[in-house]
């Protein structure tokens, strides 16, 4: 897709010496993406193996989906529940907060919606939340293409996570069994256009300032812009991550700042208004696809042996990968 001119804070790494090149090559991109989650919390990857085609007929297959009557889409409605996160949800259901979970204060912040609409699948062999889909015949080939787009970046996301590993210096396959599951998450977001003020002055957002709740996080964006980064050395500083062309946005979320006793950053970010029309004074619409690394539920985070010691106490207690996930949603929904 089509992309800005690069200004932004979060460092660009070609993934292919890693995916492709000698033990050498491979060493020295996984230093960079540590050097980049360990000092940003963010890096854009190209080369990233996730297939260029697949990407832009993701983005079609979002927009197809998003532009179905209210009615249609309501076939396949998001349950009350924050921790069954499947289907779909309209614009205002959702509000993400940032380590909120009283009632009233959620309440509060509610006030300002975020103005998205999502729809929210994972593995399909999902047991406990099985995905809900729209009925086939009102969107044909759009859950078989979701299931394969979802096994597709899974590959991507594996080989990330093998890359953190040897940056920390552990096995590459350390993150493998926590993983084994595929407890992960394809999420479609599409902001429709807003009138400009209301974003602007905080009546309304898109997405407020969060980190995100799992391991890590793969972002396709669009060529419309938005996502906005915070800087570590300056909180409630924020710096533009404009789109870059046939990049994917990765960050780290909140398991691998537990596990790594925060030396690697699940840095705040959030997504603000982008340049309104001049005559309409309204933004764009804004199409992403976030794919979400989440650990096995079963799962014990824990710091990791190599990130505490005497000198270094543990900041997190052990909690497993589904408790952790269910109060961060159960907050937002």
């Amino acid at each position: 897709m089509p992309s800005a001119p690069h200004k932004s804070q979060v460092p660009i790494v070609d993934f292919a010496p890693f995916l492709n090149g000698t033990p050498s090559d491979r060493k020295s991109t996984a230093t960079q993406i540590y050097q980049a989650f360990k000092t940003v919390g963010f890096v854009y990857l190209i080369n990233h193996g996730v297939p260029q085609e697949k990407v832009n007929e993701c983005f079609a297959w979002s927009k197809k989906f998003f532009d179905l009557p209210s009615e249609i889409k309501n076939l396949a409605p998001h349950p009350p529940s924050g921790r069954y996160h499947k289907g779909y949800s309209s614009v205002g259901k959702e509000k993400v907060v940032q380590m909120v979970y009283d009632p009233e204060a959620v309440k509060a912040l509610r006030k300002a919606p975020d103005v998205k609409e999502s729809f929210e699948s994972g593995r399909q062999d999902d047991e406990l939340y099985p995905n809900i889909w729209v009925p086939e015949e009102h969107i044909p080939g759009f859950r078989a293409f979701m299931e394969e787009y979802f096994a597709t970046c899974r590959g991507t996301q594996c080989q990330i996570l093998r890359a953190v590993a040897l940056g920390m210096g552990l096995d590459e396959t350390y993150f493998d069994p926590f993983h084994s599951d595929r407890q992960n998450q394809l999420r479609l977001l599409h902001y429709p256009p807003t009138p400009a003020k209301e974003l602007l002055s905080g009546v309304k957002e898109r997405i407020a300032a969060h980190t995100d709740f799992g391991t890590l996080t793969m972002l396709f964006q669009d060529d419309v812009g938005g996502l906005e980064v915070e800087d570590i050395h300056q909180k409630g500083v924020f710096h533009p991550a404009p789109p870059v062309e046939d990049a994917v946005v990765v960050n780290i979320g909140d398991f691998m700042q537990r596990w790594s006793n925060d030396e690697l950053k699940s840095t705040m970010h959030r997504v603000r208004a982008p340049p309104a029309d001049d005559e309409t004074k309204m933004t764009k619409a804004r199409y992403s696809v976030p794919y979400f690394s989440t650990a096995n539920r079963d799962a014990i985070i824990d710091c990791l042996p190599t990130c505490w010691g005497e000198d270094r106490p543990k900041k997190y207690a052990p909690i497993t990968s589904g408790d952790y996930i269910g109060m961060r949603l159960d907050a937002t929904y």
